[in-house]
């Protein structure tokens, strides 16, 4: 048998690895160490802002910075490029600039912290931040990222530099360069109880509404998610309505607290007609309901047309209607008979009857099994006196909705013309009388 020979062994042989696979030592320190040397130059007139005397030059650190992207590794290095921009140097845990060793602390006036004393100069450096992310897309979302290191430590800075950042990030979330949920990082405990977070999102909130007014809060509120959060801002014994609106009104506020008023009516809402419809649907006694809904309605300050929407809604789905139209018709009406004494409680007034008028049009326009027996329904409330002829005619002339109008219009020509004949006698006959 023949013996494969054996391969040749090379030694000594030394493989070169390809520059693509060869990793990167990570450099924080180093990359801090050449930015802050080349913002070191950025003084007006190129002289060196070591001199404290000499201001930054915004322009001078933009040129550096587009510039020094074709040397230093932004890609790698995009937060800590971001951290210095902002704070003037690398954070330690807790908010403080890092010690480097014998160095001590390595830092630059050339960041907001340092240079931002107003908010014209805020948003001076808004512009530097801006055209850095056009000329390097990439940073914008490490932005975010970094916003989100950065709001932890608010309790480290001093209140001067929460105040400058809470100005920069007012700037940044109403142009849309950091994600408006990046707030929410600000609420956590070691900073809600000494009310740090509160006084920066108050701080922030000014801003937007200086520079892009009131609808803006709202609309950054909403979007952040903290329409929603506002009382976890108050520490955990002054978390009281009260609290919350004396805050926000002394703060400037006041659409804030309209906004969370209107919250809390549509929280009680919710609850009134949870209940509501669970009294129908266990058919509790008529007066029990009235009386239940009665308290709850002055309980919470709404108003009567509002109550007697939500009976409407909750009277109607307290039912399973038949399929077949010429059947549901007459469920409708023995159905709504039973609560006459209901609709009748919580109809007063001519703006109650209008409501409740339109909500009947609206839904027999959604159910369409139940859109030819929109005129049967008016006629019912209207012999039962919980609909008024003034209220039906007006309703007809220019107080109804516009959805389905046109078929209802033909369905209720009749009866009004009737009413309008029945009015006009009725005119001649006092006429007569006088």
């Amino acid at each position: 048998m023949s013996q494969k020979a054996e391969l040749p062994s090379l030694t000594g042989h030394r493989t070169k690895t390809r520059k693509r696979d060869e990793k990167k030592v990570n450099d924080p320190s180093g990359f801090r160490d050449s930015l802050i040397e080349g913002l070191a130059r950025a003084g007006v007139g190129g002289v060196d802002l070591e001199d404290l005397e000499v201001q930054v030059d915004l322009d001078a650190v933009y040129k550096f910075l587009d510039t020094a992207g074709n040397k230093l590794d932004y890609r790698r290095y995009g937060e800590v490029l971001l951290e210095i921009l902002i704070a003037g140097g690398l954070l330690a845990p807790g908010g403080s600039i890092q010690q480097d060793g014998e160095k001590g602390m390595v830092q630059t006036r050339a960041c907001v912290f340092q240079d931002a004393v107003d908010l014209e100069r805020v948003k001076a450096w808004d512009q530097v931040f801006i055209k850095l992310m056009r000329r390097y897309k990439y940073l914008e979302k490490m932005l975010s990222e970094e916003m989100r290191k950065i709001f932890v430590y608010l309790r480290g800075f001093t209140q001067e530099h929460r105040t400058r950042l809470a100005q920069v990030t007012a700037l940044w979330v109403a142009s849309g360069l950091i994600l408006p949920n990046t707030l929410v990082v600000i609420i956590n405990e070691h900073q809600v109880k000494d009310s740090v977070a509160l006084d920066f999102m108050l701080d922030v909130l000014s801003v937007v509404k200086t520079e892009k007014g009131s609808s803006a809060v709202l609309t950054l509120l909403k979007r952040s998610g903290l329409d929603n959060m506002l009382d976890q801002l108050f520490p955990t014994n002054k978390r009281t309505p009260e609290n919350m609106k004396n805050a926000f009104i002394s703060a400037g506020q006041p659409d804030i607290v309209t906004y969370l008023a209107g919250l809390e009516n549509a929280g009680a809402k919710k609850d009134i007609q949870r209940s509501l419809r669970i009294s129908i649907s266990d058919e509790e006694p008529i007066k029990e309901i009235i009386r239940d809904l009665k308290e709850s309605v002055k309980k919470n300050g709404l108003l009567e047309q509002e109550a007697v929407a939500m009976i409407w809604s909750a009277v109607m789905s307290a039912v399973e209607w038949n399929k077949k139209e010429d059947l549901v018709h007459e469920q409708a009406l023995k159905h709504l008979k039973n609560y006459i004494s209901l609709f009748s409680a919580f109809t007063s007034s001519a703006k109650s009857e209008m409501v409740l008028c339109n909500k009947v049009q609206e839904y027999c326009y959604d159910n369409q099994n139940f859109l030819k027996c929109f005129n049967k329904i008016v006629l019912l409330f209207y012999k039962t006196e919980v609909l008024s002829e003034e209220v039906i005619l007006k309703w007809y002339k220019d107080g109804h909705v516009p959805k389905g109008w046109t078929v209802f219009m033909d369905q209720m020509k009749k009866f009004i013309d009737w009413l309008e004949q029945a009015e006009s006698e009725s005119e001649e006959e006092s006429d007569e009388e006088d």
